[in-house]
């Protein structure tokens, strides 16, 4: 079963004028879901241009490639594991693809298509995707296709010489937004992309319909029946910028809501002394702001955030994970001398991190430190994206091999155990129905599998 896949972000413009600016924008706004590789691909009235980069968007497009890449539709996209969009010929025309998410059954596709004469050059999930579009006699097809097909998550946009085919995938895993300006229509992974473009966000793709966007606006195409609807919890929580707005919740809302949820746990439960609250940054900064408005103390940043640095929990390895943790925040010690802190970030993965934090922040002289975690204990790995993926790199799970924290005293011995793992004073998770009371979506419509197990897609899903 693979279980390494996709966090990135796509975007998508068309307009009466040249795009590429556009496109650069919105894929640096980007940025965050992926900084590994990017490009863009755009149709000038001929023929569709790539190109595709290995870096950060504002370090790797040169002014020269701007200036001489044009086209007035395209598409673009950031990635941490494969370079998009890709280029085809096909029985549907000359198309672009890009897409973000995580099949999980690409093994067993791969060698079905391989059986029937398809070539693949590397076997990427991209290339599985945008050949099994391809095989269907036009793409409206082609995608809804893909929803018998591929077992996983998606969103993902395709660039034609007619416009642009935006569709997310029947349960709305991963967030696709469409946005809209002064003769410029769009659609991108986050709304922050459209916003900060200065266009406007329109609505969010539904889950199973398939948008065709042209100069004319947006035409829903086809709305393939949804079993439910499964967005990724942990795109409030963690992956998204606290600036943008999924499925009707702003990110920052859900953040100082969940920060909110525990500080209340602390004041039911006799309250806590302390003389400042604090964020890991960046992701744990909604949720301290949300625990200082609940609890009244002090908001005080305690780490410089190196605004260089990478995110570190999305690096593909261990070793790239400590080395960007280390490189992206310092202590300030003004700050923190002989003061009792509460700690707030979004989520314990493997529990190095945190262990260090808590470590430098005590040898520069905090005499407490008090961990408060926004998301519950993370019990099972991530088939849907790049974030968790196997049992040994969760801490929860040396502590529990098998089953599920269902009660709060079994919460308080977990977290009784891992504030001596990581060598905190204290350690408090939101519970699960805490969490999801916080984001304030039923729970039926979020996928929440890596804290309960639960497939979105059902018990009898065969990988």
């Amino acid at each position: 079963m693979k279980l390494i896949g996709e966090n990135c972000g796509v975007f998508g413009i068309v307009k009466d004028t040249d795009c590429v600016e556009d496109i650069y924008r919105g894929l640096d706004f980007l940025q965050h879901r992926g900084q590994q590789f990017c490009g863009m691909a755009t149709y000038n009235g001929k023929r569709i241009y790539q190109i595709t980069h290995y870096g950060q968007v504002g370090n790797t497009f040169t002014p020269h490639e701007l200036e001489s890449f044009k086209g007035n539709t395209g598409i673009g996209h950031v990635s941490l594991n494969e370079r998009q969009p890709m280029v085809w010929q096909g029985a549907v025309g000359e198309i672009a693809v890009a897409f973000s998410g995580n099949i999980i059954n690409s093994e067993a596709l791969l060698e079905e298509m391989k059986d029937k004469g398809e070539a693949f050059y590397h076997g990427l999930d991209i290339e599985i995707i945008s050949k099994l579009i391809m095989q269907e006699k036009n793409v409206v097809t082609g995608i809804s296709m893909l929803a018998q097909k591929i077992k996983g998550a998606y969103s993902l946009v395709v660039l034609t010489q007619d416009g642009i085919y935006a569709a997310r995938d029947i349960y709305g895993f991963r967030p696709l937004m469409l946005g809209e300006g002064s003769n410029a229509f769009m659609v991108s992974s986050e709304s922050r992309a459209v916003q900060s473009s200065g266009f406007k966000c329109t609505r969010d793709v539904r889950p199973g319909e398939i948008v065709f966007i042209t100069k004319k606006g947006f035409e829903t195409r086809q709305k393939l029946k949804s079993p439910r609807r499964a967005h990724c919890a942990f795109e409030w929580a963690y992956t998204a910028s606290m600036d943008s707005k999924i499925d009707g919740l702003y990110v920052q809302e859900a953040r100082n809501n969940l920060g909110k949820s525990l500080a209340e746990r602390d004041i039911e439960e006799g309250g806590i002394q302390a003389d400042l609250v604090a964020p890991v940054p960046m992701s744990g900064i909604g949720h301290a702001l949300g625990y200082h408005m609940a609890s009244g103390l002090p908001y005080q940043e305690v780490f410089l955030y190196n605004r260089y640095a990478d995110r570190s929990y999305t690096q593909l390895t261990q070793e790239d994970r400590d080395r960007m943790a280390k490189k992206k925040l310092s202590v300030l010690e003004y700050a923190i001398r002989d003061k009792r802190i509460v700690l707030c970030d979004d989520s314990i993965v493997r529990g190095t991190q945190i262990r260090e934090k808590v470590r430098e922040l005590k040898n520069a002289g905090a005499k407490e430190v008090h961990v408060r975690i926004a998301c519950p204990p993370l019990m099972y790995p991530c088939d849907f994206g790049i974030s968790t993926r196997t049992y040994e790199e969760l801490l929860a799970r040396q502590y529990l091999s098998e089953g599920n924290i269902t009660t709060m005293d079994e919460l308080k011995a977990l977290e009784a155990w891992v504030f001596e793992k990581i060598g905190a004073d204290s350690v408090k998770y939101n519970g699960l129905e805490a969490f999801v009371a916080a984001l304030k979506i039923p729970k039926e419509d979020l996928c929440l599998k890596c804290w309960d197990g639960n497939w979105p897609m059902g018990s009898g899903l065969d990988i």
